[in-house]
């Protein structure tokens, strides 16, 4: 019989850490909230999760998510979003935990400090291309994978130039076709700068080179990533676009929940299509790959720049075409360091830099 296991939820009101809890909800032999932490912009439902859960520890803030983080626990989920989420992944790994990460960020901006805290397998990827990834990669051994191949919807502007793109708008660009996300995950799969973060952290959760990891894009987000093995043979992870699978896979490693989301239904016909990227319209991709080549705090200013440059746009400060432009620059402006230890002030620094210049970067354009 599985034992019942202690789950941490760090951003537990947003939408990672609130479909966690309905996991939680429907498995209450499977999992118990054991600390449950936010950021705060939504008190009254994180005061109701508390009184539904009753966690040892909760708290609100980047210092509460770290402190829950480092607590004895089997599981803890980083659901935050963004680099606000580097110091809690930190906290997890260092105490020993189990980390079901789908703060991305972390892992990017910290890159070989995050790797080098992590005992084998003490991360278990919750992105829904990674996670499947990961499943897929056990049909074989590392020696027997050709490449990755990851997947990506296309966004809501999947088959539009770089002209067409000139006069987006905010509410069209949180139109996503197949996920319901929030507001900067939205942004950045339109953009497919997350598509973009989401080579890296294949990169580094894998350890495969760059030039054996590709995109395709493919609309009904159905099949969530492949592996190409040496033989030809190609392995998929299938199932409709819903995070509870993944979640399921990320809080359960390496068992698996029953009924944790429903199937493809296989009755029915079903018409799978695969598309090039069109990197001349959706440049992210490539920019992105080139900052993770150059490694050390590249990522950190990809993706702090990044941060930046959409919360412009959110509030009408920046065309949508110029997001990736600004990161672009900022990266550009960027000089790597020359020493091959990182510590977490040198990523800090680098964030911060990077924020200033893109600020710089936007004021001038405006």
């Amino acid at each position: 019989m599985t034992s019942r296991r202690d789950v941490t939820v760090l951003g537990s009101t947003g939408s990672i850490g609130t479909q966690a809890l309905d996991l939680v909800r429907a498995n209450p032999d499977r999992f118990r909230v054991v600390g449950l932490t936010a950021g705060g912009s939504n008190r009254e439902l994180f005061d109701a999760q508390v009184a539904e859960f009753a966690p040892a520890f909760s708290g609100l803030g980047e210092a509460a998510s770290s402190e829950a983080a480092s607590r004895p626990t089997d599981v803890v989920l980083n659901g935050i979003t963004g680099a606000v989420g580097l110091r809690p992944t930190l906290a997890a790994l260092d105490a020993g935990n189990t980390l079901a990460l789908a703060n991305k960020e972390s892992l990017i901006m910290g890159g070989p400090l995050v790797l080098e805290r992590a005992e084998a397998g003490q991360i278990v990827p919750v992105d829904s291309e990674h996670s499947a990834l990961a499943q897929c990669l056990r049909a074989g051994s590392s020696d027997d994978v050709r490449r990755l191949v990851l997947t990506a919807s296309g966004g809501p502007f999947r088959g539009r130039n770089r002209a067409d793109l000139e006069q987006v708008t905010v509410e069209e660009a949180l139109q996503h076709p197949t996920w319901a996300m929030g507001p900067v995950i939205s942004i950045n799969s339109a953009t497919l700068v997350n598509k973009g973060l989401e080579v890296i952290e294949a990169h580094l959760l894998f350890g495969i080179p760059f030039d054996r990891i590709e995109v395709v894009v493919h609309p009904i987000s159905v099949v969530h990533s492949m592996v190409e093995f040496v033989d030809g043979s190609t392995v998929l992870q299938a199932s409709p676009p819903t995070m509870l699978i993944p979640l399921a896979v990320g809080l359960a490693w390496p068992d698996r929940v029953p009924d944790a989301a429903p199937p493809v239904d296989w009755t029915c016909s079903n018409t799978w299509e695969f598309f090039p990227l069109d990197d001349e319209a959706f440049p992210a991709v490539g920019l992105a790959r080139r900052a993770g080549e150059m490694g050390s705090t590249a990522p950190a200013v990809f993706n702090a720049a990044n941060e930046v440059a959409v919360e412009a746009f959110r509030t009408g400060r920046l065309r949508f075409v110029d997001i990736v432009d600004t990161i672009a620059a900022v990266v550009g402006r960027h000089d790597v360091p020359s020493e091959q230890t990182l510590t977490v002030d040198d990523v800090l620094a680098a964030d911060a830099w990077a924020r200033d210049e893109a600020v710089r970067v936007i004021e001038g354009k405006a």
